[in-house]
């Protein structure tokens, strides 16, 4: 067992805890930069549609877990990171330009959204945030001389200082360039959770009353939080866009807002590895549903409904049984297994609290 014994501010606010989590986690980037050596085109392919997941659930979970708003509207801006990014390289941006600046685009809309929206809390904020998921549709059939309205649109070849990129033809060079994207906005992430505006985020989800009594300025720290959100969810729609190869109006459906929020609870709220074990469930869940329905009734017969119903069953069991996600069933066991023979049963007991100020809401 680890002891971490710390004597400083610094210490608490370091990238990893110790060394052996730093060489850790660095050991699974050389794996993940190893991985098209050691597996087929097929699974490349898989893995990154996980990374890209990814990409988005970390955007939700930094508004949602780290800052405690329910939003089932990301749809939206993932469309909006995905037609921007395609737009302005139809004008002449290079990639290494135009990419960035739909991240960016999208998070200064966004921001320019949580004006108004995050006035309202909890199921009423829900609720305008899928108004505006369903509200993106129509603007994109509306604005049909720039998205292509109903027909859509097919991204251009990614081209990055000469090296051409492309889904289908080179799915080794789009993996890498999705897992130095992701590995970008991870440690952004991580760094931002370790600034005073990451500890607002988290002050803020706590409790706004005793946020506001420590000087934390609660408007601006959400609409801060929410364009920072929506910038990370902007470049994971890019990323979409060029996965799916084509895009129109019906891709960046509520169905797609509303399996982010699960994926991320699933996963386990308010943690960056819940954003990437969240992700594994919804990108292996139907190729392992298909596999075990040809295996169990054959090919050929079609279930409707059937991913969508196992996966609500999986958000429910989780629920009841699980509230911490994948990741809190994953330090429940590690830290089991660090203590024992020391470990109480009823160590992880789920303590019922209410916090009175906030009935000043």
């Amino acid at each position: 067992m680890r002891i971490h014994f710390k004597t400083t501010y610094e210490q608490d606010i370091r990238l990893f805890p110790d060394l052996w989590t730093a060489c850790v986690y660095g050991a699974l980037i050389l794996l993940a930069f190893a991985l098209p050596y050691l597996i087929n085109e097929f699974y490349i392919g898989e893995v990154t549609n996980v990374l890209i997941w990814a990409i988005a659930g970390l955007g939700l979970m930094l508004l949602t877990g780290q800052t405690g708003q329910a939003s089932l509207g990301h749809a939206a801006f993932l469309a909006i990171g995905c037609y921007t990014n395609t737009i302005l390289i139809e004008q002449g941006l290079p990639f290494i330009v135009a990419f960035p600046l739909a991240g960016i685009i999208t998070g200064v809309v966004g921001a320019i959204i949580a004006i108004p929206a995050l006035r309202l809390h909890g199921i009423y904020l829900a609720i305008a945030t899928i108004a505006l998921s369903i509200l993106a549709d129509d603007i994109i059939v509306l604005l049909e001389p720039w998205t292509g309205g109903v027909s859509g649109k097919f991204p251009e070849m990614i081209t990055v200082f000469g090296l051409e990129i492309e889904r289908w033809t080179m799915p080794t060079r789009f993996y890498y360039l999705v897992l130095v994207v992701t590995i970008i906005c991870t440690l952004f992430y991580r760094n931002l959770l370790r600034s005073p505006l990451g500890r607002a985020f988290a002050a803020v989800r706590d409790s706004e009353v005793s946020a506001t009594a420590m000087g934390v300025h609660i408007a601006r720290t959400k609409a801060t939080a929410f364009g920072l959100s929506c910038m990370i969810t902007g470049w994971a729609g890019a990323l979409m866009g060029y996965y799916a190869g084509t895009f129109n109006n019906e891709t960046f459906s509520i169905v797609i807002s509303i399996t982010l929020l699960m994926m991320i609870v699933i996963g386990g709220l308010g943690s960056i590895h819940g954003a990437f074990f969240g992700a594994v469930v919804v990108a292996f869940l139907p190729q392992g549903l298909s596999i075990l329905k040809d295996g169990l009734i054959g090919g050929g017969v079609a279930i409707p409904g059937l991913e969508t119903g196992v996966f609500g069953m999986i958000l429910i069991l989780f629920i009841l049984f699980e509230p911490m996600g994948i990741y809190g069933r994953w330090l429940k066991i590690r830290i089991w297994f660090e203590l024992f023979p020391f470990a109480r049963k009823d160590m992880f007991r789920r303590q019922k609290s209410y916090l009175k100020t906030e009935r000043l809401r």
